[in-house]
């Protein structure tokens, strides 16, 4: 990471990602082009009658990474 480079994602990159993936492709990182690893994460409480579906995208290259919940299509 260069100097006043961030560690996450802006805004933007994260919208970008977000809008590849609704759009049925497959994630890459907006600031080298390295397709992203996708990873599920479950959540939510059984008991609660709520179960969150996200996806975890990570840059293999420069480490950066982002998560979304599936069913609103959004960053948490």
């Amino acid at each position: 990471m260069r100097p006043g480079e961030h560690a996450q994602f802006e805004p933007e990159e994260q919208k970008a990602i977000r809008d590849r993936v609704a759009a049925g492709e497959k994630p890459v990182c907006p600031r080298d082009g390295t397709p992203m690893t996708v990873r599920s994460i479950g959540g939510g409480s059984f008991g609660l009658g709520y179960a969150r579906r996200r996806e975890w995208l990570i840059c293999p290259t420069c480490r950066r990474s982002v998560i979304f919940d599936l069913k609103r299509g959004t960053r948490n």
